[in-house]
């Protein structure tokens, strides 16, 4: 087994995890997200300071492996309206199924228990959905998003802690 590493968002990790969102969501290969969708999802990598001015309002998390290169992230919202808000789950498509959403889930919850939030919440996708109700979290209500004219699906979910 892979040895990982879980470590604070730094601004010098926006340029690797544009690139990981970017690829994880281009590498789908489920019969709901075609071409089309992919490309509204996530046309290109999004700028470094998009995520740099994300994430320093908010809260993320990187998971390493032993030479340091970033194979996923979760991120969340820690500002009153939305606090509690994963708004990004993502691993690196050469890392996924390793164990590396979950380890990341299970810090992110035990760091929410540690600041003493009530519960988490988030927009899960066909493909992260099961894996969200895994972890004890529970559907609220599905819904539809559109985005550069192609319709997403998502499904809300919470848990209390």
């Amino acid at each position: 087994m892979t040895a990982f590493t879980i470590v604070d968002f730094h601004p010098c990790h926006a340029p690797a995890i544009s690139l990981l969102y970017h690829q994880a969501i281009q590498a789908i290969q489920h019969p709901r997200y075609n071409s089309a969708k992919k490309l509204a999802w996530s046309r290109a990598p999004r700028s470094t300071k998009h995520w740099q001015l994300r994430y320093k309002l908010n809260k993320a998390w990187l998971v390493q492996n032993a030479q340091q290169q970033i194979v996923g992230f979760i991120g969340i919202e820690t500002q009153f309206h939305q606090r509690g808000y994963i708004d990004c789950l993502y691993v690196d498509p050469h890392f996924q199924h390793q164990g590396i959403a979950s380890l990341l889930i299970e810090h992110l919850q035990c760091w929410a228990k540690s600041q003493h939030y009530q519960r988490l919440s988030v927009d899960a996708s066909y493909l992260s959905k099961p894996l969200f109700e895994r972890h004890n979290f529970r559907l609220i209500k599905s819904n539809l998003r559109v985005k550069n004219n192609q319709t997403l699906a998502a499904f809300y979910l919470e848990k209390v802690l």
